[in-house]
């Protein structure tokens, strides 16, 4: 029966692979032409900008992988999912290179189960019949391990630049009472910091003068990118100075207040979820050790 299922799957993977050589879509020319750029510029390596340059740490051959598969999603029309997209554009990484890790994960998850039944087969006798859909589950869990590390990782990292956005407003609120206008306001607050969150601000201001594009346009639409309502709201308010010639200073403190207000109780409220967490595991220790004084009598009464 083994080689049975074994067959029948090497004989569907052979089919799907003669479904996605042959398969190229039903696209026009310039469709063609724009997936060939795009693929072009996937597997370059060529960095122009700062914001750039945080795809510099990816593995060359899992880039090329991963843009071989997004080819294949978008001759289709699939998209990752928005929330993925948006972990991918907080963590700094293509899409290319979060496919390429996700079929490495499932290669690892695949053969994961084989690999750990060794030690068995060799010392123990047990035979080597490791089911298929046991090997299934294992790539299964391998690809979502990769989706579920980038999400726990980009939560953190978005707190982090919610935590400099906040900062970021004060900066600007304090240039705008100064005299200055909005875009040499923007220019100059970002500009006082290198991490990473104000390097990425200050990066799509620069962009945004290159590209003729206003800078809270290109604020908010990184905002967008990388899900970060306050980046939004902030890219609005500016809007509005531009438009209406409102005057949002003391809006804008009071908007990095409220910031930093929602982010003590969100650091208060993870605090106290952690002290719970802690009682339940001191609870769990009383427990075990009320057993072990009590297991000699109740074996002597029950004669163990």
């Amino acid at each position: 029966m083994m080689l049975v299922m074994l067959a029948g799957a090497l004989c569907g993977l052979g089919v799907l692979t003669l479904v996605l050589q042959f398969d190229h879509g039903t696209g026009t020319a310039a469709s063609e032409l724009a997936r060939l750029d795009a693929a072009r510029r996937r597997s370059s390596t060529h960095l122009s900008l700062t914001a750039d340059r945080r795809h510099q740490d990816e593995s060359l051959r899992v880039r090329r992988l991963g843009s071989r598969i997004a080819t294949l999603l978008e001759l289709r029309g699939w998209r990752l999912p928005a929330g993925v997209r948006a972990d991918l554009a907080v963590m700094g990484r293509s899409v290319e290179a979060h496919l390429g890790m996700t079929v490495m994960g499932a290669l690892a998850g695949l053969f994961a189960p084989g690999i750990a039944l060794i030690p068995a087969v060799l010392f123990f006798g047990v035979g080597f019949n490791l089911p298929i859909w046991l090997a299934g589950l294992g790539a299964l869990v391998g690809a979502a391990l990769v989706t579920l590390q980038l999400a726990s990782e980009a939560a953190d990292r978005r707190r982090d630049f919610k935590h400099v956005v906040s900062a970021f407003l004060d900066l600007v609120s304090m240039n705008l009472a100064g005299g200055r206008g909005v875009p040499e306001s923007l220019s100059a607050a970002a500009a006082l910091s290198d991490g990473w969150a104000m390097v990425r601000i200050r990066d799509t201001i620069e962009s945004a003068r290159l590209q003729g594009v206003t800078p809270w346009a290109a604020l908010g639409d990184l905002g967008e990118e990388m899900a970060v309502e306050e980046l939004r709201d902030l890219a609005a308010a500016l809007a509005l100075v531009a438009e209406d010639g409102a005057q949002v200073r003391q809006s804008l403190a009071a908007r990095a207040a409220s910031m930093r207000q929602r982010e003590l109780s969100d650091i208060e409220g993870r605090a106290a979820e952690r002290s719970q967490s802690m009682l339940v595991a001191q609870l769990l220790l009383c427990v075990g050790f009320l057993l072990f004084l009590i297991y000699p009598a109740v074996a002597e009464v029950v004669g163990l």
